[in-house]
């Protein structure tokens, strides 16, 4: 028996892509000695890899270097599924969508790439009103481009883990569907004011 359930893996690469582009921001897996080492950065994917830059002063910089592991986790919509939505006959549960990736990872050296690397990214995250570009000659690059590596990782295995309530009925699938999507309107205006 395959866990998870074959009902809740996507293989299907169009998927898993949409989910690394809304979705940028990806925990970042690597080992040493026996000890897992964990970043969390935005990574951009870009002709078959996926492209980041680290502070070369955090010590997961060391293993994003030539032809190391790492394991890549991309965290799509989560939220938990009452009961009571369903008319309470089904169990309480937890529909999410994650994107897991194996690969290798190498490290950019040329700094022009590095900054083209950061243009991009910011080019990206900024779509589609582009409110703000990056200057590839901004003063403020020169400078900061000596505090940062780049890095590439070569994706070996591509795994979609999509728990959205497969094993129910189509009405109940719809239910927990605008559940998520209601969980990601949800102000996190409290929140966030108890934190600051």
């Amino acid at each position: 028996m395959s866990y998870p359930p074959k009902i809740y893996q996507d293989s299907k690469t169009s998927h898993l892509l949409e989910v690394i582009k809304q979705y940028p921001l990806a925990t970042i897996i690597s080992v040493e000695n026996n000890t897992p080492i964990i970043t969390h950065l935005p990574l951009i994917y870009k002709s078959k890899k996926l492209i980041g830059h680290i502070d070369k002063q955090n010590p997961h910089a060391n293993l994003l270097r030539e032809g190391k592991a790492v394991t890549v986790i991309f965290s799509g919509p989560d939220c938990y599924i009452s009961p009571s939505l369903l008319g309470a006959k089904e169990l309480p549960t937890w529909n999410y969508i994650k994107v897991h990736l194996q690969g290798t990872v190498s490290e950019i050296k040329n700094e022009n790439a590095i900054k083209q690397s950061m243009v991009d990214m910011t080019a990206f995250l900024e779509a589609p009103e582009n409110s703000y570009l990056l200057d590839f000659n901004n003063p403020k690059m020169e400078k900061f481009i000596n505090y940062v590596m780049g890095f590439e990782i070569d994706i070996l295995q591509w795994e979609g883990k999509f728990k959205l309530s497969q094993n129910n009925s189509e009405e109940v699938r719809e239910l927990t569907k605008q559940q998520l999507i209601l969980s990601q309107k949800t102000s996190i205006k409290p929140f966030l004011d108890h934190l600051y």
